[in-house]
């Protein structure tokens, strides 16, 4: 089966969860969460979480199983916490946690970066995997970066990844 017949055969509506991570941002100032959320919905997706966490990395962990567990989402997209700082624990927190890793998400969304930001792409360290039937992204927290992963590589593909991890 070729990729317009996998697509063909995606699902076109996912449960999805969003989670923030910040510090300093409550929800109600969560410009990328409410961003994504609402685009998410627009593409026809169920949003069943969003929530802001603090960079934590044992709280994002639990608050990422809580999405696959009792949300059962079969996407979850992180914002936040991907950068340099000793406070970006996002990809500390949730990488252990992958049974698959989607290496190429990383270096697509580098390429991209790079031709909007130029050098300073190399602060990012965006990641994405699966746990168990789940495809997790984890993102930068900037609007902008949030909007370019979405668009460019996370909304193109949600069906067809899910359709791979429910039927191989």
């Amino acid at each position: 089966m070729g990729l317009k017949e996998h697509k063909a055969d995606a699902p076109n509506t996912l449960k999805t969860a969003v989670i923030s991570v910040s510090s300093t941002r409550t929800l109600a100032e969560d410009k990328s969460g409410f961003w994504i959320s609402r685009h998410l919905s627009k593409e026809g997706h169920q949003v069943v979480s969003h929530r802001v966490v603090p960079d934590d990395a044992t709280v994002i962990a639990d608050h990422l199983n809580q999405m696959i567990t009792d949300q059962q989402a079969d996407a979850v997209l992180i914002t936040g916490g991907t950068g340099i700082s000793h406070l970006d624990v996002t990809i500390e927190a949730v990488k252990p946690l992958f049974v698959k890793e989607l290496t190429a998400f990383g270096v697509l969304f580098a390429i991209l970066s790079h031709e909007e930001i130029d050098s300073a792409a190399i602060l990012s360290r965006a990641t994405a995997g699966t746990i168990g039937n789940t495809v997790v992204f984890c993102i930068p927290g900037s609007l902008a970066a949030c909007k370019l992963a979405c668009t460019q590589l996370i909304f193109p593909e949600l069906g067809h990844l899910l359709r791979h991890l429910q039927k191989g």
